[in-house]
């Protein structure tokens, strides 16, 4: 595992406008009526959580030119993500989504609405990678662009290429999304994603993905059982693909749409050490977040935690970085909206076995 202190952090997505009703309404209740609006994408998220736990993180897309994405543009510079390779473009629209939030038994639900949008329309070449990563030392993907449309594919190609080429740590979170990966009729979308992302993997350093997803790259049954299913299905994966150094993911229990518990294993690839968080007490025990505020979000804030504890002038050892990323998601749902506004003290505090509920004064 590399332990090279890193500088800018780069992501690359897709940024919508995530439209809902508020609280736990249907839709069917509010329309016609108010929505709703915050943003969201897996990347976009990613940025914003390192930007608030004070890492310098750069968000690269591309977005339509009117006023609407203006304030889009806005909104992530008060937040202090870095903006200015982002690409501006007369073709394309901003892409939506509609968002149920799911309670006790009944699940959440998501509706996409961003065929069309103006980063699944442009090529490579519309961006200036040089400059984009230039002074970086961490580039961050999610499996969602590839999966939005031809061209996104070759630009998230095209992206872990270069930034390879630079030098950078990169990291890949595969979340799979099957109403997604539809731009190649006659091609399911398990089949697609598992073909595209395979060939992303050479580049990637750092992994993030259920056992689910290991599956499909590597074409392999897991024969372990469900204890060891995750170790089993990292070992697995960096049999496949010698250029991992880190297997992360995350480990949820859902009693209800509402009542979940939330932890994390990371896999060192060098050594073949096993870490599980949060311990509590010397043992492995899930957070229980029995009143979830906002499921979205919770993986990407994971992400960004352990991009932030590895990517520091003193590099976090595997157990520490694991404990602070588990702490961030959880943090993350109790938070509305897809972006993690927890800060580094807040998640350093719950990481360290601070207790919850108090009142800070």
């Amino acid at each position: 595992m590399s332990t090279k202190p890193v500088g800018r952090v780069v992501t690359f997505g897709e940024v919508m406008a995530r439209l809902g009703p508020r609280g736990y309404q249907r839709l069917a209740q509010v329309v016609p009526g108010m929505l709703e609006l915050t943003l969201a994408g897996a990347e976009v998220n990613v940025a914003v959580s390192l930007a608030r736990l004070g890492r310098e993180a750069a968000f690269v897309s591309a977005l339509p030119q009117h006023a609407l994405a203006d304030a889009v543009v806005a909104q992530l510079r008060g937040l202090g993500v870095e903006t200015r390779h982002l690409v501006r473009a007369a073709e394309g629209r901003l892409g939506l989504f509609f968002y149920e939030k799911g309670v006790n038994q009944r699940p959440a639900e998501v509706i996409y609405d961003r065929e069309g949008s103006t980063v699944s329309l442009l090529g490579p070449e519309r961006y200036d990678w040089g400059a984009i990563f230039e002074g970086a030392g961490w580039f961050h993907l999610s499996g969602i662009t590839p999966a939005i449309s031809r061209n996104a594919a070759a630009v998230a190609l095209e992206a872990v290429r270069r930034a390879s080429a630079r030098g950078l740590r990169i990291s890949l979170d595969v979340n799979f999304r099957s109403k997604l990966w539809q731009w190649e009729p006659g091609t399911a979308p398990r089949a697609l994603a598992a073909r595209v992302l395979r060939g992303l993997m050479p580049w990637v350093e750092v992994f993030l993905g259920g056992p689910e997803d290991v599956a499909m790259l590597t074409e392999e049954a897991l024969g372990a059982g469900e204890g060891e299913r995750r170790g089993a299905a990292a070992r697995q994966l960096a049999a496949h693909f010698p250029g991992l150094s880190l297997v992360a993911m995350t480990v949820r229990e859902a009693v209800s749409a509402s009542h979940q518990r939330l932890g994390g294993m990371l896999y060192v690839v060098g050594s073949g050490e096993v870490f599980a968080a949060p311990q509590q007490q010397g043992e492995f025990k899930l957070y229980d977040m029995p009143q979830l505020v906002d499921r979205l979000g919770g993986g990407d804030a994971f992400a960004a935690g352990l991009i932030f504890s590895l990517s520091g002038a003193a590099p976090a050892e595997p157990q520490a970085a694991l404990d602070f990323a588990v702490a961030a998601s959880c943090l993350a749902h109790s938070t509305e909206g897809d972006f993690n506004y927890a800060t580094r003290a807040e998640v350093e505090a719950l990481a360290q076995g601070g207790s919850a509920g108090r009142v800070n004064r």
